[in-house]
């Protein structure tokens, strides 16, 4: 039986404490970079183990969209590279990483355990009063990323989507300026996959570069992606930075979010849909509060730019780290669940983007022990989203969850 989505790239335990405090000293206080495997701090495999024992990991990169789509029904996998070590064949990260992913019934026979690099580790210091501190990635093993490792692996899983997880992140995946990742991509959808790539906010301090309006190289990558990936969903912030890079004589304009976005995303359709291949192509932006979209048909023509405000901002936000993930958790579900309405260029993006709404909100109230454990079948998602209706409580919309979406009250 075909695999529903497959994730591929950037496995990370993602550890929280306010003992790195380094974090802010290595990326700035509030920064966030990505940084040399040596210079990973030298925390030992026992010390790290007790950081995961106190509840301070959580599984990041596919481990905010597989075990949600997982719990959600649908048959997921992911293809990583772990770091090698003494917990059953893994390090201390890798056996959290994947044991958390496999208690949501992720098929993980994609794995590849590299001999010499650790896996993906991401130190977030819990500043004190509120403050965001800073946040160090080491790729590790990511950065050894190998599309010809992993094309057997799609082969043999087939699946309908295949997500890579993220451009601008891994050395060896980002190699030749993106073209290897563009050239994967395109493997993949003569393969018959419908493909979904994001790329990471990849600054520290993305206001003083949107402001500023100077290009960042690292979103260089997208240029010749951007015209092969089928999906490909970004932040406002993003988006700004993009277009700052790709077509800097019209990116640092002074135009609000909602005009920023259209702009963006006519600038985007404009420049890489279609390119005569005949097929449907989805470009979006999220923003706080839902979701810009622009649906390319097979004929090469924008069927429809639609903003869809999240019907779901409801509960207390316990962590945002993950919320674009989750959203295009919700996403590329549905694509999976109706390919074929994706290809023919039928698909109901408003509901698409809906159910990533939904679900970007069940992800980011959820405590941090407990994140997958909102999820319901994909078919109570759709059933909500299909019911129409807002919530003004998070009671109400777990009480719609729980009865599987078969209300059908009015807006309120």
């Amino acid at each position: 039986m075909a695999t529903d989505l497959l994730i591929l790239n950037t496995a990370v335990l993602d550890l929280r404490s306010p003992d790195f405090s380094f974090a802010d000293r290595l990326v700035g206080a509030g920064g966030l970079a990505k940084c040399a495997t040596e210079d990973m701090p030298p925390y030992t495999q026992a010390q790290l183990k007790a950081y995961v024992e106190r509840g301070c990991a959580t599984a990041g990169g596919p481990g905010n969209t597989a075990p949600l789509a997982a719990r959600a029904g649908l048959r997921v996998a992911v293809g990583v590279n772990l770091g090698k070590g003494d917990c059953d064949g893994l390090d201390v990260q890798g056996r959290a990483f994947s044991d958390a992913l496999a208690a949501t019934g992720v098929d993980l026979s994609a794995t590849v355990v590299h001999p010499s690099l650790p896996t993906g580790t991401t130190f977030i210091h819990e500043a004190a009063g509120g403050e965001r501190g800073g946040i160090a990635y080491f790729p590790n093993a990511n950065n050894d990323f190998d599309f010809e490792t992993f094309k057997p692996h799609v082969r043999r899983l087939a699946p309908r989507v295949v997500y890579y997880m993220y451009s601008g992140l891994s050395d060896r995946g980002d190699a030749q300026g993106g073209r290897d990742l563009a050239a994967f991509v395109s493997w993949c959808r003569e393969q018959g996959c419908i493909t979904v790539v994001d790329s990471h906010t990849l600054t520290g301090n993305p206001q003083a570069l949107i402001a500023s309006g100077r290009p960042v190289e690292a979103y260089r990558l997208l240029e010749p992606l951007l015209g092969e990936v089928d999906i490909f969903f970004t932040s406002a912030d993003e988006a700004r930075m993009i277009r700052n890079t790709l077509d800097p004589e019209h990116g640092s304009q002074e135009l609000d979010t909602r005009e920023s976005c259209l702009s963006y995303l006519a600038f985007i359709a404009g420049r890489f849909a279609g390119q005569g291949r005949r097929r449907s192509q989805l470009f979006g932006v999220t923003v706080k509060n839902g979701a810009y979209a622009t649906f390319v048909g097979p004929d090469d023509r924008v069927r429809e730019t639609v903003f869809c405000a999240s019907r779901f901002m409801v509960g207390s936000v316990i962590d945002l780290v993950g919320a674009g993930d989750s959203f295009r958790a919700g996403l590329a579900a549905t694509v999976a669940k109706q390919r074929d309405a994706f290809l023919d260029g039928t698909l109901d993006i408003e509901e698409a983007v809906q159910i990533g709404n939904l679900m970007a909100t069940l992800y980011i109230t959820s405590p941090l022990g407990d994140r997958y454990g909102h999820i319901p079948s994909f078919e109570t998602l759709q059933a909500v989203v299909k019911g129409g209706r807002s919530f003004a409580t998070f009671e109400e919309l777990a009480g719609a969850l729980a009865a599987g979406g078969a209300e059908r009250t009015s807006a309120t």
